[in-house]
């Protein structure tokens, strides 16, 4: 799964894995205290920078592939699909409803018929600012400093310090 390569997505495991990620997003959904809430992600996620806030709700499949870098916020209602390495580098800030979605799934039905899917990572550079209800699609990285219009769909790769909007997100101009 984490090598991009085809997996049953309901494979045992996998399955106790995602139970276990479920029972923890329950838990912090519900958490009014939130130094308690961000000390129930630190103990799942790959990484939890300092200072970085997630607001509830949320909803990851496993959380252990998630690297969140220091001082980031992410808003409300985000979703973070992480077969693969969903990571965010230090300071950059997601707005409410933001996907970030690494799963994928063959083209062809008849793959999709017996379960099979792949993952590939999504990586935010540090700095970045995604709009609210984004689309981050899988395999995408966008680079430090670039800003992704509020509801944008990303489906390629976005360079570093650039402004990117639209469905498909395209780059209408260079900050700075």
């Amino acid at each position: 799964m984490l090598a991009g390569l085809p997996y049953d997505a309901f494979d045992s495991e996998l399955t106790a894995a995602r139970r276990v990620a479920r029972e923890l997003i329950l838990r912090f959904n519900v958490e009014l205290d939130e130094e308690r809430r961000m000390e129930m992600l630190s103990g799942l996620f790959a990484g939890f920078g300092k200072g970085s806030f997630v607001e509830a709700p949320v909803f990851f499949d496993y959380g252990v592939n998630i690297e969140i870098g220091e001082g980031c916020f992410i808003n409300a209602n985000s979703v973070m699909l992480d077969p693969a390495p969903v990571v965010l580098g230090d300071r950059t800030q997601l707005g409410p409803a933001v996907q970030l979605l690494t799963a994928d799934h063959p083209r062809e039905a008849e793959l999709r018929a017996r379960d099979v899917e792949f993952a590939r990572p999504v990586t935010i550079g540090d700095d970045c600012w995604i709009g609210a209800g984004a689309i981050v699609c899988p395999g995408v990285s966008i680079g430090a400093g670039s800003v992704i219009g509020a509801g944008s769909v990303v489906t390629r790769d976005v360079p570093a310090g650039v402004v990117a909007v639209g469905n498909p997100c395209r780059v209408v101009r260079e900050l700075g």
